[in-house]
């Protein structure tokens, strides 16, 4: 079990309520309100905070508690969240966005000194997952397909070219600084716009994103892949819930070699039209299209707070419906009297 958990199983046990608290909110509120309709079937009352470092964010219009956090690199970052746990008793923490996970995996032990289950995978499961130089030699050594990866610098050194590449930062976020490249020209432009920069042989094929339940314990329990039909802004807005055998192998395999992972992980990865399965990325978090497994039965929310409250859920490994399909679209709220920011700092 994982050693930051343990202690965390059924610590709900006789509950009336949860207080939950979502890092770096933003616009998930998809994931929220599956926390609280999942809280409410299991009989409880969820009381629902969220942070985030601007001032104005949708999900604080289905909050009970909304704070502000300075950025997740700021020194300050754990402490303020320490003292939204700490005043407000919250049970368990949810982060939401890649660049928080290094912070705070390795301050799991003071969240769990004030009684709340932070979410988060351990550093070292986190450390490879971030860095995506790492996670290449990390699959590559445990035979998992995965395309070859190599540092921009150790192309542009002297290694022989194969177009087209897939560029990318090292430690890159929501596919911000990604591009493809197909020639001589655009590697040594996109090159200089991207100075972290990996480059992955390109992959031709459908790409999936897959959940992957692990819970408190780390076992693998479940894997629901989703194809992703249109993406912008590097989440997807239309998918498919699919039951492909082979794809939910190595979604097991992957949760298997990483061994210590925490409540759900995804995991990017390409079917190529030869039915080879090759692993691109792995994000240990709640991804922006959980929600989509969550329509199709594989209730994540409903899952985690069971093991919370001391119950043990009744978990296939393919327990979701196929053919299942998310069509997303924005949705506005509107807030009175708000007084514009000041020049230069927006969200303020």
């Amino acid at each position: 079990m994982s050693q930051g958990l343990q202690g965390f199983v059924g610590k709900g046990a006789g509950r009336r309520d949860v207080r939950l608290l979502f890092t770096c909110a933003g616009r998930r509120i998809e994931l929220i309100e599956a926390f609280t309709r999942a809280a409410r079937r299991l009989g409880l009352r969820p009381v629902i905070h969220t942070a985030d470092i601007q001032r104005h964010y949708a999900a604080a219009c289905v909050s009970d508690g909304v704070h502000r956090t300075p950025p997740a690199g700021d020194p300050g970052y754990v402490a303020a969240l320490a003292r939204i746990v700490r005043r407000h008793h919250i049970d368990m923490l949810i982060p939401l966005v890649d660049t928080e996970l290094p912070v705070l995996s390795r301050a799991r032990e003071t969240f769990a000194g004030l009684g709340c289950a932070a979410l988060i995978s351990p550093p070292a499961v986190i450390d490879v997952c971030r860095d995506k130089l790492q996670t290449f030699r990390f699959l590559e050594a445990r035979a998992i397909d995965t395309p070859p990866t190599w540092p921009v610098a150790e192309v542009l050194g002297g290694r022989s070219r194969c177009f087209p590449y897939f560029l990318k930062p090292r430690c890159g976020s929501a596919s911000r600084g990604s591009f493809i490249i197909r020639g001589e020209t655009e590697l040594r432009a996109f090159a200089r716009i991207v100075p972290d920069g990996i480059l992955q042989r390109f992959v031709h094929g459908t790409e999936h994103t897959l959940d992957v339940y692990t819970g408190f314990d780390g076992r693998c329990r479940c894997v629901v892949p989703r194809r992703r039909l249109e993406v912008r802004g590097g989440e997807v807005t239309t998918g498919l819930t699919v039951r492909h055998a082979g794809i939910i192998r190595t979604g097991v395999r992957v949760a298997e070699a990483l061994a210590d992972c925490v409540g759900l992980i995804t995991i990017q990865l390409f079917l190529t039209p030869e039915g080879a399965v090759e692993v691109i990325e792995i994000n240990p978090r709640f991804g922006g299209g959980a929600p989509l497994s969550i329509a199709a039965g594989a209730d994540f929310p409903r899952w985690l707070l069971g093991e919370w409250q001391g119950r043990r859920p009744r978990i296939r490994l393919d327990h979701f419906r196929e053919g299942v399909m998310m069509l997303r679209y924005h949705q506005s709220f509107f807030l009175e009297s708000v007084r514009p920011p000041a020049p230069g700092r927006s969200g303020e």
